[in-house]
């Protein structure tokens, strides 16, 4: 019996599908060349399958990207998605389980430069990629560079909308609110978040003025007087470090303090606020949030 129009149609279909699935598979198949931000050259025979991550930034990077499922282990910290909560935690990214990373069989660990591990990590044969995002510059390479290690097409569709994002609460903001002076407290040694930061970066975006000169670099210590003179109009912090901040020697003075002109984040906010990667528009959003509700009336000056 000769097969139907409608056979041969399914027929022909099947063959197509078939013939897609095994281009991508070969185009999948292909080498990966990349530079990590050590200046280390990476070579693998094609992209990686097994990914343990060691960084929350790099582990929601990865998942913006659309490849969560790539994942195998993440370090104690990385929560966002909620997906990655049922993955293994392997410990801290400076100080994580040597052992339980080596269990996991990965192709590739993805770390900040910064981690003590990975000299053990290599020293047992395991690829590593050291990448660590602290501009918004950065966020966009580290999206270009992982886009390549996993062989992800036009891997900066993301940027753009985290660009586009950031831009959006800018414009939502009423030019009341423009150049309002704000000192935000990473941490309560105090650690602030300088003008050279992404955090930083976002508050320029937004129109606001970060009391802490570019001079100071990125996250600097600082001394508590050094934020009673500046005198900032308004504070954020994060739930953690914001308990006894009024009662810090002098700090009743400071007009945001005065006028309780402070943005509390809460732990889940400031996870958002802290990281640097594809969830930063939703940060720039927080921020524009708390000018919009807190900033003094005539914060514009002379």
């Amino acid at each position: 019996m000769k097969p139907t129009p409608v056979l041969r149609i399914v027929a022909v279909v099947a063959v197509l599908l078939v013939l897609l699935l095994a281009m991508a598979t070969l185009a999948n198949a292909q080498p990966v060349q990349l530079t990590d931000d050590r200046g280390r050259a990476v070579h693998l025979a094609q992209p990686p399958q097994r990914i343990v991550s060691l960084l929350p930034s790099l582990t929601e990077t990865v998942c913006a990207l659309g490849q969560c499922q790539r994942l195998v282990g993440v370090d104690r910290y990385s929560n966002w998605p909620d997906s990655v909560e049922a993955l293994p935690k392997v410990g801290g990214g400076i100080d994580p389980s040597i052992e339980a990373i080596v269990a996991l069989r990965p192709d590739v660990v993805l770390a900040a430069t910064s981690s003590r591990a990975i000299a053990r990590l290599e020293s047992l044969g395991l690829t590593v990629v050291a990448l660590e995002p602290k501009t918004h510059a950065d966020v966009q390479r580290v999206l270009g560079k992982l886009g390549q290690l996993l062989a992800v097409p036009d891997a900066q569709q993301v940027w753009r909308a985290i660009d586009a994002g950031v831009a959006a609460a800018a414009q939502s903001l009423p030019s009341t609110v423009r150049s309002t002076r704000v000192y935000y407290e990473v941490s309560p040694t105090p650690y602030g978040a300088g003008t050279t930061s992404f955090i930083g970066e976002t508050l320029a975006r937004l129109g606001a003025q970060n009391i802490l000169p570019a001079q100071l670099g990125p996250f600097p210590k600082l001394n508590p007087e050094f934020v009673v003179r500046a005198n900032p109009d308004l504070i954020m912090v994060g739930a953690r470090s914001a308990g006894g901040m009024a009662d810090r020697p002098g700090w009743q003075g400071i007009r945001a303090v005065r006028e309780q002109r402070i943005c509390v984040f809460d732990a889940a906010q400031s996870d958002v606020l802290i990281r640097p990667g594809p969830r930063m528009a939703e940060a720039a959003r927080l921020m524009a949030q708390c000018l919009a509700r807190k900033a003094p009336p005539g914060a514009v000056r002379p």
